[in-house]
């Protein structure tokens, strides 16, 4: 391998030999293991624009000190580095190093493929330059075009060529052949019990789709949406996630299946929806519902668990109040109560999950839609996201996690 900018960093490699050395001490994280020692957990993973940068910085050190990842989650941002991890390699092998590949050498900014002027602007506004005043005057009606007609300034097209291209070079065509990856286990056992029978491997991409006010998971949704749903690519999965509403074109889904159909089966039992079957739908960023699914895995069936199932955070929300006095104030604040009490309210519910999950607050100090970020605030931010990583493996303590859930009743 050649230089890498994310890797290359002696940082990043101390944190590296502290992470191998976990390993070689046999700290228990799962009663899952496999024949080389590796533990399995389930993944969660949040959304946050390119901040997601951070969680390949997560993902890489957990994988250094011997974890493995089984069923993954993620919205927006976390659904792209989860597609990732499930699409470029099987089960149990390690994906980071394939990942950071993929992003070592991609200009982010090329994801905002939005008209010249307006990508100058989007800049501008990121880097607080004062010049923006004019831009936004000699834009304006563009702008106002954009939003009237497409319901946003960037179509989102490169991104999910980039990545349809990413899971190409990796053997993933379509739906069908991230199924057939996903159901390649290793040989794996339970430390504690020998009749233990295992599952595929759960994916779970979460998006919103407002056509039908629905909560959307795929590739579980997916025969809702298109008709011959294995041929479809799961980057459009993925595209639909991340769609930040406004600075990306909704992605939109035509041809809907059993459009004109009241009360349909399907819809009624996964979504709740009973009125007639839309012939188009759009979807939003799955933030705008649940930027951190960590519900996504749960079975509250009072057994013990076999693996914890890991969340990792990007954001720094509910740690100070909003200012809402002002209309931008107010507006972002009932945005970002939308986003995220959905989450809060499980975790609330179910307080164990907060010895599960890593907080890497990444928002403290990087703009989440800064696509545009130097590369050294790129290798900061990877950095960041490797420190937490570790940090949360030095204190999580799996025995005394298991005797918190049986206290509690539940899985």
């Amino acid at each position: 391998m050649g230089k890498n900018r994310f890797l290359d960093n002696p940082e990043v490699q101390k944190l590296v030999e502290e992470a191998i050395s976990l390993k070689e001490k046999n700290k228990s994280y799962s009663d899952i293991v496999d024949s080389e020692g590796n533990q399995y957990v389930d993944l969660v993973q949040e959304g946050g624009g390119v901040l997601g940068i951070a969680l390949v910085g997560y993902t890489y050190i957990m994988e250094q000190a011997g974890i493995r990842f089984y069923s993954l989650a993620g919205t927006s941002a976390g659904s792209i580095n989860t597609i990732l991890m499930a699409g470029v390699a099987k089960p149990g092998e390690p994906t980071s190093e394939k990942i950071i590949n993929i992003i070592g050498d991609k200009n982010f900014f090329d994801f905002v493929d939005g008209p010249s002027g307006i990508k100058r602007l989007v800049q501008k506004k990121i880097e607080n330059n004062s010049s923006i005043f004019w831009n936004i005057i000699w834009n304006a009606r563009k702008i106002f075009k954009l939003l009237k007609n497409k319901l946003g300034i960037n179509p989102g097209n490169h991104f999910e060529e980039w990545l349809t291209e990413a899971l190409k070079e990796n053997g993933i065509n379509s739906l069908a052949d991230l199924d057939k990856r996903r159901a390649t286990l290793p040989k794996l056992k339970h430390l504690t019990n020998t009749t233990y029978k295992f599952k595929k491997p759960g994916l779970a991409i979460i998006t919103s789709e407002i056509t039908t006010h629905s909560k959307v998971e795929f590739p579980k949704m997916r025969k809702l949406y298109w008709q011959e749903a294995e041929n479809i690519h799961p980057a459009k999965f993925v595209r639909a996630s991340m769609s930040i509403p406004f600075f990306f074109y909704p992605f939109t889904v035509k041809n809907i299946p059993n459009a004109g159909k009241f009360k349909d089966k399907n819809w009624v039992d996964l979504v709740s929806y009973s009125g007639p079957v839309p012939a188009s739908v759009k979807f939003v960023d799955g933030g705008m519902l649940s930027n951190f699914p960590i519900n996504t895995f749960h079975i509250p069936s009072g057994m013990q668990p076999s693996r914890p199932t890991f969340g990792v955070r990007l954001s720094t929300y509910r740690e100070s109040y909003s200012n809402t006095s002002g209309t931008f104030g107010y507006c972002g604040a009932m945005i970002s109560t939308m986003r995220q009490i959905h989450d809060y309210d499980f975790i609330l519910k179910n307080p164990d999950y907060e010895k599960l999950i890593c907080r890497i607050d990444a928002d403290e100090d990087f703009n989440w839609l800064n696509f545009g970020m130097k590369e050294e605030r790129q290798q900061k931010l990877f950095l960041l996201g490797a420190k937490k990583a570790l940090e949360f493996l030095q204190k999580f303590d799996w025995k005394e996690y298991k005797e918190i859930r049986a206290k509690i009743g539940c899985d």
